[in-house]
């Protein structure tokens, strides 16, 4: 199984940001994740064309199966 993470953020103009985390790692606490999305607000290092990110909107863990069918 595939998983993704995704974490959204809202901008300082009330947009949502998105950041895709391919393969996270395996049984992450909500807690921890939103740990590390305060710690991205608080390092300042993405800057977007609607401002800086200034808050955590939510985060997804998206689980996807994958069948591949060989010829």
């Amino acid at each position: 199984m595939e998983q993704t993470l995704e974490l959204h953020f809202l901008t300082e103009l009330g947009k949502t940001i998105r950041i895709i985390i391919n393969d996270p790692k395996e049984d992450l606490l909500a807690s921890e994740i939103q740990a590390a999305m305060e710690q991205l607000i608080q390092s300042n290092i993405f800057l977007t064309e609607s401002g800086p990110i200034v808050s955590v909107k939510e985060a997804r863990l998206i689980e996807r199966n994958i069948n591949v069918f060989e010829y």
